[in-house]
């Protein structure tokens, strides 16, 4: 990845706050288990975006890859959730995902754009939160295990940059990713009542 690409991983207009570190801690096995619902969903859209748009040959190469690693994260974190005694069970999402997914406007190809560009800010995010996890859990091999993940969401951030700039101009990309990443800030910017990975 190049450096021009490393840089805007930072993209994220507001920091989580330390509420959030504090009720994750607080509610680890639940964190836990949401975080097999993420990789499982995030294996999900890239599959989802490889059948929407099978002809466009670099995403599907790309998303691939991603598709999976994601698949490979969800067995480790379930290994996890087995090892501490922590059932597989459903959970109510928080309205991060849906919030973010109306913004996705339905024609092409400005649909495609703001999938791209929502998945990779999904990725920021869950990059800066599983860092704040691997800083603070108190359990050292769980905090080891998070910070063993932080590179690749770091990377899934970048493929998801690339191939919108692949696909649009690049004043384009950046004009739209400047207004989604406004509203994804906003949609954290009050704490959920539920722990969640996002939440």
């Amino acid at each position: 990845m190049s450096s021009s690409t490393l840089s805007v991983i930072n993209t994220l207009k507001q920091p989580t706050r330390w509420e959030w570190v504090e009720q994750a801690l607080a509610h680890l096995n639940i964190i836990l288990l949401d975080h097999s619902h993420c990789e499982r969903k995030a294996a999900g859209v890239a599959l989802n975006l490889m059948f929407r748009y099978p002809s466009n040959t670099q995403l599907v190469r790309q998303l691939t890859a991603i598709a999976r690693e994601e698949l490979e994260h969800f067995e480790l974190v379930n290994q996890w959730l087995e090892r501490l005694g922590i059932p597989l069970a459903p959970l109510s999402a928080p309205p991060y995902g849906g919030g973010l997914a109306a913004l996705v406007r339905r024609n092409e190809p400005e649909r495609l754009l703001d999938s791209l560009l929502v998945s990779g800010l999904i990725e920021a995010r869950s990059h800066e939160r599983l860092g704040l996890l691997a800083t603070h859990c108190p359990d050292r091999e769980l905090a080891e295990f998070y910070r063993s993940l932080m590179a690749s969401e770091a990377r899934h951030y970048g493929v998801y940059w690339v191939l919108a700039d692949t696909y649009f101009e690049r004043n384009v990309v950046k004009a739209r990713l400047e207004e989604l990443a406004i509203q994804e800030s906003e949609l954290l910017a009050t704490l959920h009542s539920e722990p969640r990975i996002h939440s």
